[in-house]
Formats: C-alpha cells, sequence, structure tokens
C-alpha cells in the first residue's frame, strides 16, 4: 500500500488526507480519514482501524489532533 500522509491542521479544524501522490481531500475528523482510506482501497476502515494503523504519517499530532 502507498504511505498515507496526513498534514497538520489548518486553520478549520481540517486535515489534508493524501495517500502516494493522491490527495484525497480534507478530513475534520477520524470518521473522514476512515472513508477517504476505504475509497482508496483499504477494505473496511474504521475509526479504530485509523487510531491502529502503523502505516499513516501523522504531522503535527496524531489522530487526536483536530482543531475546531
Amino acid at each position: 500500500m502507498a504511505a498515507v500522509i496526513v498534514y497538520p491542521p489548518a486553520e478549520d479544524g481540517g486535515r489534508r488526507v493524501r495517500v502516494g501522490e493522491q490527495f484525497l481531500g480534507m478530513a475534520y475528523g477520524l470518521l473522514d480519514v476512515a472513508d477517504f482510506l476505504r475509497r482508496a482501497g483499504f477494505g473496511e476502515a474504521d475509526e479504530a482501524y485509523v487510531r491502529a494503523y502503523g502505516g499513516i504519517e501523522w504531522r503535527g499530532g496524531g489522530p487526536d489532533v483536530w482543531v475546531h
């Protein structure tokens, strides 16, 4: 699988999500990240999967860092 990168929170709290060279969208929580991963072929990804999956590079904070 390609590398997954979740970028630091933007001013609106969203975090850009990329798999390989493809930008998947702005996530505003773990459910968004899970949805992007499912659409990118990561199977039945859910919040628990996103938290536990070691293939995500969390930049600017881990899965609990969201600015609202």
